[in-house]
């Protein structure tokens, strides 16, 4: 199968990126991913601006390749998701609600989703402080989807 090449967030794409997991958590986190891009709700706040999420990172065991799971004792790492918006305003969690219930209901129990959100600001605050709770973060995360290089949603997807 070939990748497109003006669609650059092509699922393969995004599961290459998380190439060192197993089949089945590439094709949870690209599905996670896909979800949090149709589902983000900007409309729930007033801003100065359009909303848009800038990027979305896997960090965490995920990322560093130290994930784990046992079936036996049902114990598993979860997929924490570090999201970055252009504006604080969509930091809140009603642009996040319907995400979040799509997640659960088509992710379940079979892996907890954690997700942490900062702005563009945030992002800009921490780098000018040389916060290294989040720059050491940010680094070593899998950036699975930068809006300034991803080709944006097909319409259809929105809607879904």
């Amino acid at each position: 199968m070939t990748i497109p090449t003006n669609d650059v967030y092509a699922r393969e794409v995004v599961m290459a990126r998380v190439g060192h997991l197993i089949r089945r958590k590439q094709q949870e986190i690209e599905r996670i991913t896909r979800i949090l891009r149709a589902c983000f709700d900007p409309e729930q706040v007033q801003a100065p601006e359009p909303g848009q999420i800038r990027r979305i990172i896997l960090i965490g065991p995920y990322a560093r390749k130290s994930w784990y799971e046992d079936r036996r004792t049902i114990d598993f790492s979860d997929y924490e998701l570090w999201i970055v918006v252009n504006h604080p305003l969509f930091k809140e969690e009603c642009c996040w609600n319907r995400a979040r219930n799509v997640i659960q209901r088509e992710i379940g129990n079979r892996c907890a989703v954690a997700l942490d959100l900062y702005s563009k600001a945030d992002v800009r605050i921490a780098k000018a402080e040389r916060d290294t709770f989040i720059l050491d973060r940010i680094e070593a995360g899998i950036t699975l989807y930068r809006a300034s290089r991803h080709a944006p949603l097909h319409p259809r997807e929105r809607r879904r």
